[in-house]
């Protein structure tokens, strides 16, 4: 199959998604929340946005230009996806197949409806992608090269166990934004959504703000009465009273919004329900504290230096914005 073919296929991939009818989509999402409550109808459908966005003939091609694909020898690499938000592995999978490797997939049992959907109309689109994909129910075998997405105490386990071959392991990551007290009430907003999208359950999701000394957080908790919907969910709100109960039983201070919880920390990983906030006093600390944990940051969002992505934008990634900032394309085209 050549370069151009499997442009071809993600690019009428892309198409089908486009043209789904909503009642197919219900469906889909029905079954992928009996696999994974957290799979919401609406955060189903901002998924499979997300996916269609970049299954498009331009981006495809302008992703793909500075590499050398055509001349490379296929080889057999396994994908160990997660299942926190929905499709979280699929861009993964595109880089594997785009590339003209076989992927071997073990799916997560959390998310495997909507991967599985999609390989089939991939299939259906480009039937040489058949022996191309194989889904492995098991343990995985047969490989040359792993992609394998966990958490911290999983990873050590990948590290071991895929030690011999080439490798990316993913951990835990998170992500920060960075304040001012300059930010406009659609700036607040568009924040909102890098924090409540998907729950707060992806590493691009914002479980960190950085204010300066002195913030004034009512403007920004004004803003954020509109994703009071959230708490309705019946596992986030008992995500909710649980932190609520530890933080009253330990008399910590914070401050509740009947939907979330704001608490003052150095930490970096919020639970769920919680969000994090800490003080700076210049932009020289701010910029030492984000330089000290940029190995567990995945997005930092804000308006100045070092933040890197606007408001609103954390949930939105591009084919070439890769996790972990490990290119993920460049790692397959050197495997030969």
């Amino acid at each position: 199959m050549t370069l151009e073919q499997r442009i071809n296929a993600f690019t009428k991939l892309g198409f089908h998604i486009r043209n789904l009818q909503q009642d197919s989509l219900a469906q889909l999402a029905t079954e992928a929340s009996h696999e994974n409550p957290w799979f919401t109808s609406k955060n189903v459908q901002k998924a499979i946005t997300g996916v269609n966005n970049f299954l498009d003939r331009d981006k495809l091609t302008q992703w793909l230009a500075p590499y050398t694909l055509e001349t490379l020898t296929p080889k057999n690499i396994a994908l160990v996806m997660a299942g926190n938000i929905p499709l979280v592995g699929f861009h993964d999978l595109v880089c594997v197949l785009i590339s003209g490797h076989n992927a071997l997939v073990k799916l997560s049992s959390k998310d495997s409806k909507l991967t599985r959907y999609l390989i089939d109309r991939l299939i259906e689109i480009e039937p040489e992608f058949k022996t191309r994909i194989i889904i492995q129910e098991e343990i995985l075998k047969d490989f040359d090269a792993v992609i394998a997405t966990g958490s911290d105490n999983s990873a050590r386990l990948f590290d071991y166990y895929f030690r011999k071959v080439p490798n990316v392991i993913r951990r835990n990551r998170t992500s920060c934004a960075i304040l001012t007290g300059d930010e406009t009430p659609d700036d607040f907003k568009n924040l909102g959504n890098d924090v409540f999208d998907y729950f707060g359950l992806g590493c691009r999701n914002v479980s960190k703000l950085f204010v300066p000394e002195g913030y004034n957080f009512i403007p920004l908790l004004d803003t954020w009465k509109s994703f009071e919907p959230v708490i309705h969910h019946h596992k986030y709100i008992n995500n909710y009273d649980y932190q609520k109960s530890i933080l009253l039983v330990n008399q910590q201070h914070f401050l509740d919004t009947g939907f979330v919880l704001l608490q003052e920390s150095e930490k970096l990983v919020s639970p769920i329900a919680v969000l994090y906030y800490e003080y700076y006093n210049s932009l020289d600390s701010l910029h030492s504290i984000i330089e000290f944990n940029k190995p567990k940051l995945q997005c930092i969002v804000g308006k100045i230096e070092p933040a890197s992505i606007p408001f609103g934008q954390a949930q939105h990634p591009e084919l070439w914005d890769y996790a972990d900032g490990v290119d993920t394309l460049a790692f397959l085209g050197n495997l030969n």
